[in-house]
């Protein structure tokens, strides 16, 4: 196994010349008119997740997805295809469902209007008082196109959108390693945060904060600028992909138990064998993947079978344009996911997903960004509202609770007078990239 090439779409995410120089302006975080253009721009045209393809067993499995004033089902046909539609009755608009489920038909909740799996009207109530004639078998729901990705089904609203994994270009190349089909989600939830939807994207694709924000993550993941590799795609997506080993510049106070020697440990590598910090860190680092590689079958590591040196140690941590992130680590996937309030730009739902790789003989695993959890999947959604921490306290700590502590405030100062543009370093030329991607969509150059 070996590390990856770079992929040819790629671009330098730390050159400012693959920029435009698009101003980052405040309004775009609170203004109504701007969350419409939005609206009518991006959200109604791009691909949208609607839950796990293993939410999906059996004909009639539907999930349900919200998204501001819209609602969507996707739902198991006969023939193990998937199909989506608008969550409403033709008859007079009533939403046929609120949540994921099974239904032999979907049955109106208002009239009693049956319709199929299919989305075809299948019985209804007076037959024959429609001047129109009997619409059995001939009405059918409003469909959209649908697939799945990742483990994922995804929809579109637009039918001239691209197909989606054109839309996803390139990164179900880059990923094609990850046995992303058989992953476990230990956690599902679904936070109410007082900030706009973008301040995630903004926070995701970069790392500069780390050391101030987040000081438990460099003794195990090592981001600092120098060792991170910054990468961009022409699409809107990006990650930075960072060693899975501890920082040399950013060091743990002398006795501070070392996380990455416990890890060293569990495959077979005696950390006080090595002469000195820094040869432990960098040649523990080469160590392990040789010992990934040697152990990972006898050890029921089994999704380690395709991975690639790079993959096996590291962290490739990854924006999908315009608002899901997903930090891919050798045993954990961490997925999130902005989505805007339906009536206040100033306000978001943040998804927090953790999934784990199954492995032979575990039954409880430490889920990333949640803390230890059974390996079992959750079957349904803890929606929370962040309430200044108060909400999630459950979770205080880690790096993703980290994150929403500062987001009001952020939202806040972005109406203030004294803030007219981001002034960025190198490392962040992703940030304003996101937003120049963003107005290529807005203004109809996507």
């Amino acid at each position: 196994m070996t590390s990856a090439p770079r992929h040819p779409l790629t671009l330098d995410a730390r050159d400012p010349a693959n920029l435009r120089g698009d101003p980052i302006t405040g309004d775009r975080y609170y203004s109504p008119e701007f969350a419409k253009k939005e609206w009518d721009g991006l959200w109604t045209r791009i691909w949208h997740i609607a839950g796990r393809v293993n939410q999906l067993q059996e004909a009639g499995d539907y999930v349900v997805h919200d998204f501001m004033h819209e609602s969507v089902i996707c739902v198991k046909q006969a023939d193990g295809s998937i199909r989506a539609f608008y969550n409403t009755c033709l008859h007079r608009g009533q939403r046929l469902v609120d949540d994921s489920s099974w239904v032999r038909d979907f049955k109106c909740p208002y009239h009693g209007w049956v319709w199929g799996v299919d989305g075809l009207l299948k019985d209804l109530q007076d037959r024959d008082d429609f001047p129109q004639g009997d619409p059995c078998g001939k009405l059918r729901l409003k469909e959209l196109r649908c697939d799945t990705w990742g483990g994922f089904v995804w929809y579109t609203m637009d039918p001239d959108a691209p197909a989606l994994l054109d839309f996803l270009e390139p990164m179900p190349e880059i990923y094609k390693n990850y046995a992303l089909d058989s992953l476990v989600r230990v956690a599902w939830m679904r936070i109410e945060l007082n900030t706009n939807w973008k301040f995630a994207t903004d926070n995701f694709v970069e790392s500069y904060h780390t050391r101030t924000l987040h000081p438990q993550v460099p003794p195990w993941i090592d981001q600092h600028v120098s060792s991170a590799r910054h990468e961009m795609f022409p699409k809107g997506h990006g990650r930075t992909v960072q060693p899975m080993r501890p920082s040399l510049v950013d060091r743990l106070p002398p006795g501070v138990p070392e996380p990455n020697d416990a890890l060293l440990r569990m495959w077979d590598i005696d950390p006080d064998a090595y002469p000195d910090f820094a040869t432990k860190v960098m040649q523990g680092w080469l160590d392990l993947k040789a010992q990934k590689r040697k152990l990972w079958k006898e050890r029921g590591y089994l999704h380690y079978e395709h991975l690639n040196d790079e993959e096996l140690t590291d962290s490739p941590h990854t924006v999908f344009f315009p608002n899901v992130t997903i930090s891919f680590l050798p045993d954990n996937i961490g997925f999130f996911r902005t989505e805007p309030h339906p009536d206040d730009p100033g306000k978001c739902f943040f998804d927090l997903w953790s999934f784990v790789f199954p492995v032979e003989g575990v039954d409880e695993v430490d889920a990333l960004m949640i803390g230890r959890r059974p390996l079992r999947e959750v079957e349904f959604c803890d929606h929370r509202v962040f309430d200044k921490g108060r909400g999630c306290a459950d979770i205080a700590g880690q790096i993703v609770y980290q994150d929403m502590t500062i987001a009001e405030n952020q939202q806040r100062g972005m109406r203030s007078r004294g803030y007219q543009d981001a002034y960025l370093a190198a490392q962040e030329t992703r940030v304003r990239f996101f937003h120049e991607v963003l107005n290529d969509w807005l203004e109809g150059r996507r």
